[in-house]
């Protein structure tokens, strides 16, 4: 019992570290010391804790804390521009705070703005579309003392397209707090849980499990306590579309949360929000108010006895590895996130030892739609394998960014027509742990009949064969969809992507760790055009070891689009190698002495 409680104290570490880090900018010594003893933990297990996470500082990170978004899409808007103009503002450089402690400015990965960037956090409150100029006034502002409320964006929601058939639309309809919920009165558990198993949802964060096979695992696991747990956590770059759902229909996922409740027995709920989207917990947490008000979350929902279900939100503190389930649930229990070797599934044994389920929050939306809409209805939308709609989170070169909801099975050519993508030459689909698509995948479908991460072997040659093999395009990930046209450096992408992998791995198991630090150093080997066939190959050998030996799925996934671009764009890295010769092919003399030939000229024309 007093391990038991022990642990629920703990769960509210996160807590604490974030009352503190707010109130004070940083996460003192003395701080550590009094934490430490109040939660009963050695002040080195604390900072290991506070260490793990991005958002956790231990020096003063300054009044205004300035986080600018740096991934790849960022990058294709302003961001080395936007970057020197808050620098030259605000007189020092990125990760660095002002002797006053007025300003600390810090780069960060994803914040799930990529349709509007480029986009930064400042004590999280959004910023978004920053030129130079914006950068400059937001700083003077600042300095002013213009509150940030009063000076921050309000994150468009971008919603570019629903099937034009409403009756065709899962998501993006009108909305009516409650409705679904009420049918839960013709409904029994096992009703629930045999109707999201024939719906063939899946899980829509990622693993692309069967959700009613996890519902009924958990329920089928006999336990005085079990919880659902929301995966907010959309650290996947390019993702953006939970964002738009939470801030669109936040019941709709209370709903989805509460039956999810009431199909296998769990009478708590968490939405585990990720510290990015700290703008949203407000709306999150009125809307659970209105739905207690209501009679929509509670004691006996809608007068349904037993019915018992409540919602908090835990909010995370910048770490991509806490989309994996269980080092979310570490995170939740007030842990490092590290993810844990499955010898349980949290379906067995998740949050404080007990059955949980955990969902992403499309999965979680989807199912009180299926349930209002009705079974047959849902089915005849999508594919046969996959019914439904999908929602595809855009960025990049095209002239229509934003979320789009898709049913299953267009075609990856008239989806590209219907973003307006400009000269779609490398497509990066399903986010960094994704894969890279070109021309020769135009013809496939979207669907979830191929389950791409799970079944790439690598073993083909031919891009075409390739494509042909995998006749439909997988949806592993969150959906992202990222364009790219044919002026862009593809080795410059594959840099920042394998950079991002070497900052978010958790380092608890060497492969990832060790091997995306080697594959980002071969990348640079590769674009100063030192490297040769053998640097390829070793690339492949690694990919194959950090694949088979990573101890997550992120890890296992971190080199998906690094193998693709090889075999979809040979072009771009054979360009770069070393000739037979040892001849460096991108050597260029002209280049070479082009200072030099400057410098004589300015001579020359001094004594003119």
């Amino acid at each position: 019992m007093a391990n038991l409680e022990q642990a629920l104290q703990r769960t509210s570490l996160m807590d604490v570290l974030w009352d503190i880090q707010k109130k004070r900018r940083y996460i003192s010594h003395d701080d550590k010391t009094k934490i430490a003893k109040e939660f009963n933990i050695s002040r080195m297990e604390l900072e290991g804790v506070i260490s793990f996470y991005h958002f956790f500082h231990r020096k003063n990170a300054g009044k205004y804390t300035i986080y600018l978004n740096c991934s790849t899409i960022s990058k294709l808007h302003h961001y080395q521009a936007v970057k020197e103009a808050f620098e030259e503002e605000i007189g020092i450089k990125i990760g660095n705070v002002t002797p006053d402690k007025l300003f600390g400015f810090f780069k960060t990965s994803c914040i799930g703005l990529s349709d509007q960037e480029s986009s930064a956090l400042i004590n999280f409150y959004p910023f978004t579309n920053l030129t130079p100029a914006k950068a400059k006034t937001i700083i003077s502002k600042l300095r002013d003392g213009h509150p940030l409320e009063s000076l921050c964006d309000i994150p468009k929601d971008n919603i570019q397209y629903r099937p034009e058939e409403d009756d065709k639309t899962v998501f993006f309809k009108t909305y009516k707090p409650g409705k679904a919920l009420k049918k839960l009165k013709d409904y029994r558990p096992d009703d629930v849980i045999e109707l999201v198993k024939n719906s063939k949802l899946s899980g829509r964060g990622g693993a692309f499990f069967p959700t009613g096979i996890k519902w009924q695992f958990c329920k089928d696991n006999i336990a005085d306590q079990k919880y659902i747990i929301c995966n907010a956590d959309e650290g996947e770059p390019g993702t953006f579309k939970d964002r738009v759902l939470m801030n669109n229909h936040p019941g709709l996922l209370l709903e989805g949360m509460a039956m999810a409740g009431y199909a296998v027995g769990a009478t708590e709920g968490t939405i585990y929000l990720r510290a990015e989207y700290f703008y949203l917990k407000e709306k999150l947490e009125e809307t659970i108010n209105d739905f207690n008000k209501n009679g929509l979350l509670g004691k006996n929902i809608l007068g349904i006895e037993g019915f018992d279900f409540k919602v908090n939100v835990h909010m995370g503190a910048g770490a991509y590895i806490c989309g994996e389930e269980t080092a979310l649930i570490a995170s939740m229990e007030g842990k490092r996130g590290e993810p844990t070797t499955k010898e349980f599934f949290p379906v067995e044994k998740g949050f404080l030892g007990k059955p949980t389920v955990v969902n992403n929050v499309e999965t979680l939306c989807a199912v009180p739609r299926i349930l209002e809409m009705g079974l047959e209805k849902y089915l005849k939308i999508g594919t046969n394998a996959t019914p439904g709609t999908k929602l595809l989170s855009v960025s990049g070169d095209c002239k229509k960014p934003g979320v789009y909801e898709i049913e299953w099975g267009m075609k990856l050519k008239d989806f590209l027509d219907l973003i307006e993508a400009k000269d779609p030459h490398y497509i990066l689909f399903n986010g960094f742990a994704g894969e890279f698509l070109s021309s020769v995948d135009f013809d496939r479908e979207i669907s979830g009949e191929n389950l791409l991460a799970e079944h790439i072997q690598f073993s083909f040659n031919d891009p075409i064969e390739y494509s042909r093999k995998m006749s439909g395009v997988g949806l592993r990930s969150g959906g992202s969809f990222m364009v790219f046209n044919s002026t862009r450096d593809l080795l410059s992408i594959l840099k920042n992507i394998t950079k991002f992998f070497v900052a978010e791995s958790c380092g608890i198991c060497v492969p990832c760790r060790t091997g995306n630090f080697l594959l980002n150093k071969k990348i640079n080997k590769i674009m100063l055009c030192h490297a040769d066939k053998s640097d390829l190959d070793e690339i492949k050998e690694w990919s194959t070891i950090i694949k088979q030996s990573s101890r997550c799925g992120l890890g296992k996934t971190s080199t998906n689009c690094l193998l693709t671009a090889m075999l979809k764009f040979p072009g771009e890295f054979q360009k770069c190698l070393l000739a037979e010769s040892d001849f460096n092919q991108a050597f260029k003399l002209e280049k070479a002495v082009e200072d030099y030939d400057n410098i004589i000229h300015e001579i020359e024309s001094s004594y003119e």
